[in-house]
C-alpha cells in the first residue's frame, strides 16, 4: 500500500444502473453463477454508501448499479468477484475472449465496444456509474480519462492495484503483486460484486500459491525474461508486475526483476546481459509470437543465447500475465513449462486451466 497519507475521495454515482443490473441477474443463466454473483451482490449496489480503499485513498460508492470496464484482466476480476451481472459495456477485451469463456463461460461471451480504450467522450456516452480501469489500462492523463474528469460527469472510479503510481506519479506499483491482485479482489466483490464468492477466489489462490511455494527447487534458480513486444527496445515487466508475481511462483527469476516498475522498456542489450533460461511471451495482438522468435533469432546480441538456440518458450495470452485472478493459472502453467525444460526438478503440480486450442507456440512446451 502506499505509505503517503490517505486522501478521502467520495464519488457519487448514479442510480441509473439499478434497473439495468437487475434484468442481468434475473437472465443470467447457471453457468454464469459463479461470476455473476448471488443475492447480496444486487442488495450492494441498492444498500447504503460502500467504502473502500484504492490506491492508498478512500473511495465511496454511493451506488453501484452499472460497470464500464477496460481490459480482459480487469474484466476477468470483475467476474472473479461476482459482479458480473453489473458489467454494462467492455472495451479492449476481444483479444482475449477465448480465455474469458473458457474460465468464466457465457457470460464471458459478450461483444466489446471497442478494442482500444474508450476515450473520455465515450464513457460519458455510455454513462455506467463506474469506470473500471488502470493507469495506462485505459486510464491516462493524456487522453483526459481519470478519476477527477469522470467524478465531475457523476462518473466513479476504480483504478487496478498494480497501476497504482509510485510518490513521483509516473512508475506504478506500490504492493507486491500478488497481494495487488488480492486487494483488487476483495475491493471489488465488497464494492460491486460479492464478498464470499471474492473471499473464496483469494483463498484458492492463495492455497495454489503454498503448493508451488512447496514445490522442489532448482539449487540455482532459471531466470525467465518477459518478451512483450520488440522493437528498439524490449518492452518488459518489473518487480511490482504481474510477471514478476507469476515467474516467482514458477520457481524462476524475473529477468527485470530488478526495475522498480510494473511495465517498463529495456534495451537489447540489457536482454542479452541477463542470460535467461527462457523467454516467456505475453501474446496479444501487434506482434504474433513467430515475429518476437524471428527477432531474438537474428539480432546480434540474442541470436546466440542458449535459451533462443533451443527455443525454450513459453507463449500465454495477456489476461494471464497483467494483474489479475488468471496469475495463479499462468503460474501453474509456466512451473511445468519449467520442468518440461529441466530447469526445475518434476513435481506433482498440476495446472488447473486448460489453455484454449487458440493460443500459440503450444508446440514449443505444452507437449514436453
Amino acid at each position: 500500500m502506499n505509505t503517503s497519507t490517505q486522501r478521502s475521495r467520495k464519488i457519487a454515482v448514479s442510480a441509473s444502473g439499478l434497473a439495468l443490473c437487475g434484468l442481468l441477474a434475473a437472465c443470467s443463466g447457471n453457468t454464469a453463477q459463479d461470476a455473476s454473483g448471488s443475492a447480496s451482490t444486487q442488495a450492494q449496489g441498492e444498500g447504503a454508501p460502500v467504502t473502500i480503499v484504492n490506491c492508498g485513498e478512500d473511495v465511496t460508492y454511493d451506488h453501484a448499479g452499472s460497470l464500464m470496464v477496460n481490459d480482459s484482466n480487469i474484466l476477468a476480476a470483475v467476474y472473479a468477484a461476482g459482479a458480473g451481472d453489473k458489467v454494462k459495456a467492455v472495451t479492449s477485451v476481444n483479444k482475449d475472449k477465448d480465455v474469458l469463456v473458457e474460465k468464466y463461460g457465457k457470460i464471458a461471451d459478450r461483444d466489446e465496444l471497442s478494442d482500444q480504450a474508450a476515450g473520455l467522450e465515450q464513457i460519458i456516452a455510455e454513462a455506467p456509474d463506474v469506470y473500471v480501469a488502470g493507469w495506462n489500462y485505459g486510464m491516462d492523463d493524456a487522453n483526459g480519462v481519470n478519476p477527477e474528469s469522470l467524478a465531475s460527469h457523476g462518473i466513479g472510479a476504480y483504478v487496478l492495484t498494480e497501476s497504482c503510481r509510485q510518490s513521483d506519479g509516473t512508475k506504478r506499483g506500490t504492493v507486491e503483486p500478488w497481494q495487488a491482485v488480492r486487494e483488487d479482489l476483495n475491493n471489488l466483490g465488497t464494492a460491486f460484486g460479492d464478498e464470499e464468492t471474492a473471499k473464496k477466489v483469494i483463498e484458492d489462490q492463495d492455497s495454489r500459491l503454498d503448493k508451488l511455494k512447496a514445490a522442489p527447487q532448482a539449487d540455482t534458480k532459471p531466470v525467465a525474461f518477459v518478451f512483450d513486444q520488440g522493437r528498439d527496445g524490449v518492452f518488459t515487466s518489473g518487480r511490482f508486475g504481474g510477471p514478476e508475481a507469476i515467474i516467482t511462483a514458477a520457481g524462476a527469476t524475473n529477468a527485470a526483476g530488478d526495475v522498480d516498475d510494473t511495465w517498463t522498456t529495456v534495451s537489447w542489450e540489457k536482454l542479452a546481459s541477463t542470460s535467461p533460461d527462457v523467454f516467456v511471451f505475453v501474446d496479444y495482438p501487434g506482434q504474433n509470437l513467430e515475429e518476437k522468435i524471428e527477432m531474438l533469432k537474428t539480432n546480434p546480441v540474442t541470436k546466440d543465447l542458449p535459451a533462443v538456440k533451443e527455443e525454450r518458450f513459453v507463449n500465454l495470452p495477456y489476461v494471464m500475465w497483467t494483474s489479475g485472478p488468471l496469475n495463479i493459472d499462468a503460474a501453474e502453467l509456466v512451473r511445468k513449462a519449467l520442468e518440461g525444460y529441466n530447469l526445475v526438478p518434476a513435481s506433482d503440480i498440476q495446472a488447473q486451466f486448460q489453455l484454449p486450442a487458440s493460443v500459440a507456440g503450444q508446440n514449443y512446451w505444452n507437449s514436453k
